[in-house]
């Protein structure tokens, strides 16, 4: 008997019934073959070995594929746990899941304990079982055999009595077996390097009150070339960490006795969120938009309306109560309702339209304090937020507008690299959205055809709207290939409706205007940390808080160097002078550390001709140039220009 296969571009291969996906990747060549490690069938992770018996869609994955990886670091998780089960009996296992870059296993080692000493032994001996290319195998498990198994481990035994009798399956490799869904490589041999990255507690099942267990984190590769590229990249990551850039640059700082996730802008980090802001300021006015104010709090009726409260209140900042009984206040969470209401301030006519409202509003979310990380994941930050109310005439034109001012942003902040991803409905389940299909589909259209006019590397994720409409979200790859979530726009039909906003049309008639909701950098915080790491703090030059520090010889040049600083600044070259009684080397080495653009040194020769010796930083006095002041100036004026685009509207 025959069944039919469908694959992802369409076409379909009629198979014997019982045919592995192996067996279809056989069918469509050798080569493909070779490269598939896992598969899915009717959208459920199955393995390369299972049989088919039905007609269904199939897509095979291979390394490239995010779900390739995925199989591939989960089944690694169980080779590292046998070769933990080996040296450790006692040991406990629990969970050992795939995440976004390798694996990690929660192990109860009891009384022993699990350190960096450790990591090699476990690595060499989990390469051994690779090589010796043990197939991974599935089997059906009754569910009081499984209890039965598993019954010196209370961890297992907690999520067998979860499961159903008849969904329990275990995964054998080896002489070692775990309780498993599946998802795995064919064998073991594909795994070719394999690496223990660190080790941290914790608890089990995320919860504070139950036993703290060690993960141990993990990651793998079908060659060691990938291993050794990740493990410098991970190297060059650590040098560029925000956190550490931003204290050794003084950029901010954080204070336990002004609270957790709430950062301090010191003065080189504030100059530089005023050149960020003033700089999208300025891009803004030219496309229309008008600066708004509004207040951190608002009261808890505004946020029930919004719908905001429904999603936060609980879990976020609790209530702020005044004196008068009953009245309740929030910290913003969103500025989108203050906006509406900014909007609702007025009547307005279709030819008031659009009005685009901005503002860099604060906003505060309750993060635990295990889910804080530097600046990327705070309590307090501040949106680039607009809101756009248009008629759904203008809905095309005007999102256009803002992948104009995105595309404006990035481009002269460096980030060249990045896919435009278009967040729709679910195809199936509809009920979790609020509005009428008609809009959604205006709404989705305008999204799609937008991102195709402005010829845009798209992918398409459905399920991924948020329940108020469609969005467009900018991933953007770093220096580092690292892909981060940097701005988004978004349509909403939603909030419109809740606040009761309108506008009088051409007939006379009251119409609810369209909202877009957009922000180029997203947070500033968050924008700022990604920004330190892409450039490991050295920043585009039309960006960086000191542009240029003048080190003189010794102190008999002061007077010069005072002089060159005044003549700069009528430049509107932001630059410093080191006067310190230090030796030359010592004030360049210092400089080099801060990330100075230029070193401007002088001393005798300089003074006597009006110039002044240009070092870059970072090329070790290479190259180093004698420049008048005016020279200088049209040299930095010309590298602005370079990386700093006009915004043309």
């Amino acid at each position: 008997m025959m069944i039919k296969i469908t694959l992802p571009d369409g076409s379909i291969k009629e198979m014997a019934k019982g045919s592995t996906p192996m067996d279809v990747a056989m069918s469509i060549s050798e080569g493909l073959a070779r490269n598939v490690i896992s598969a899915s069938f009717n959208n459920t992770t199955v393995e390369t070995t299972t049989e088919l018996t039905t007609d269904g869609s199939l897509i095979l994955y291979t390394w490239n594929n995010d779900e390739g990886k995925k199989a591939f670091w989960h089944s690694t998780s169980h080779v590292m746990a046998q070769a933990i089960e080996e040296k450790y009996p006692n040991a406990k296992l629990t969970l050992g899941p795939a995440i976004d870059n390798g694996f990690y296993y929660d192990v109860d080692f009891g009384d022993e304990k699990f350190t960096d000493a450790d990591f090699k032994g476990i690595e060499d001996r989990a390469l051994e079982i690779s090589k010796e290319k043990h197939e991974f195998k599935m089997r059906p498990v009754s569910k009081a055999e499984a209890l039965t198994v598993y019954k010196d481990n209370e961890y297992k035994t907690e999520l067998i009595s979860n499961l159903e009798d008849g969904t329990i399956t275990f995964c054998d490799h080896s002489n070692f077996f775990d309780l498993c869904r599946g998802g795995h490589i064919p064998n073991t041999g594909i795994i070719k390097a394999m690496k223990i990255l660190s080790v941290a507690g914790a608890y089990w099942r995320g919860n504070e009150n139950n036993k703290q267990l060690t993960r141990v984190y993990g990651i793998s590769f079908p060659k060691q070339k990938d291993l050794t590229e990740y493990l410098h990249m991970l190297e060059e990551a650590k040098k560029r960490d925000h956190r550490k850039l931003g204290k050794e640059l003084d950029l901010f700082h954080f204070s336990q006795k002004v609270g957790a996730g709430l950062p301090l802008w010191l003065p080189k980090g504030a100059a530089l969120r005023d050149r960020l802001e003033q700089f999208l300021k300025k891009a803004q006015k030219k496309a229309g938009y008008e600066q708004v104010v509004t207040p951190h709090i608002g009261q808890k009726e505004l946020y029930v309306t919004s719908g905001h409260y429904a999603k936060y209140g609980a879990d976020s900042f609790q209530p702020i109560n005044t004196p008068a009984e009953g009245e309740e206040f929030l910290l913003k969470p969103m500025n989108c309702p203050h906006h509406c209401e900014i909007y609702n301030a007025r009547p307005w006519s279709y030819k008031d339209l659009p009005k685009r409202y901005a503002e860099f509003g604060t906003v505060y979310r309750y993060e635990q304090s295990g889910e804080l990380h530097g600046l990327t994941r705070v309590r307090g930050f501040t949106q680039d937020d607009a809101h756009i109310f248009c008629t759904p005439d203008q809905l095309d034109e005007e999102f256009k507008k803002v992948i104009d001012l995105v595309l404006y942003v990035f481009g002269s902040l460096g980030f060249e690299n990045f896919t435009a991803q278009i967040s729709l409905r679910d195809q199936e389940n509809r009920d979790k959205y609020i509005g009428s299909d008609e809009n959604w589909e205006k709404a989705e259209n305008a999204i799609i055809n937008a991102a195709k006019d402005k010829n845009l590397t798209t992918v398409v994720e459905y399920g991924e709207a948020a329940f108020y409409g469609p969005k467009l979200d900018f991933m953007v790859k770093d220096a580092l290939g690292r892909s981060w979530q940097l701005g988004t726009i978004q349509v909403d039909y939603n909030l419109p409706e809740r606040f009761d906003l309108t506008y009088k049309g051409s007939d006379n008639e009251m119409h609810r205007p369209v909202m877009i909701h957009r922000a180029p950098f997203g947070s500033m915080e968050r924008f700022i940390a990604i920004l330190l790491e892409h450039t490991g703090g050295n920043f585009p030059l039309w960006l960086m808080p000191e542009q240029a520090i003048i080190l003189s010889l010794s102190e008999k040049y002061e007077n010069y160097a005072k002089k060159v600083l005044e003549l700069l600044e009528n430049h509107e070259i932001r630059t410093l002078v080191d006067n310190r009684n230090e030796t030359i080397g010592k004030k360049i080495r210092d400089a080099e550390g801060q990330k100075y653009p230029f070193m401007l040194i002088i001393g005798e020769e300089e003074e006597k001709n009006g110039t002044v010796s240009v070092r870059r930083h970072g090329q070790d006095g290479k190259g180093n140039i004698s420049v008048s002041i005016d020279e200088f100036a049209s040299l930095v004026n010309e590298e602005v220009k370079k990386t700093l685009k006009t915004f043309e509207v």
